[in-house]
């Protein structure tokens, strides 16, 4: 039941995330989504011009995997409370924002700098909404 309830989850958050970061790059023109989304430094299929769609399930996977460990750990290892599942996310969360760095280097195609103080606090802020949504939205399950 916790795979049905994480996949749940990390839709929503996952859709919130990506949609955030879709309106900040169009509004700011920073290229944070082109960041959320690039998989150009990834061996075989960095090389392809995927269509968006394939993009966006790329960044629903990672999302679906997050929302599954959220489920997990509440349906299996730890009793739910809400200060449990605001640690959990923001962990889960900040682990995925600290991602910014590694990606920002690796990334071939045109990214924020690794020193963009602007794109580092959007990308943060979209991280926190992730949390936000994830832990909201498992009681919505």
């Amino acid at each position: 039941m916790f795979i049905k309830w994480g996949i749940y989850i990390g839709t929503t958050s996952g859709l919130a995330l990506g949609i955030y970061m879709w309106f900040v790059e169009l509004i700011t023109e920073k290229k944070i989504y082109t960041l959320l989304m690039n998989v150009d430094f990834i061996p075989v299929i960095g090389s392809i011009e995927w269509p968006v769609f394939v993009e966006w399930l790329f960044h629903m996977i990672i999302s679906w995997i997050i929302g599954i460990l959220f489920c997990y750990i509440f349906m299996k290892k730890i009793k739910v409370t809400s200060k449990r599942q605001w640690g959990v996310a923001l962990i889960l969360s900040g682990m995925a924002a600290s991602t910014y760095f590694p990606l920002t280097v690796l990334a071939i195609k045109e990214t924020p700098e690794v020193t963009d103080v602007t794109a580092i606090i959007y990308w943060v802020i979209g991280h926190l909404l992730y949390a936000i949504v994830l832990k909201s939205s498992y009681y919505r399950t």
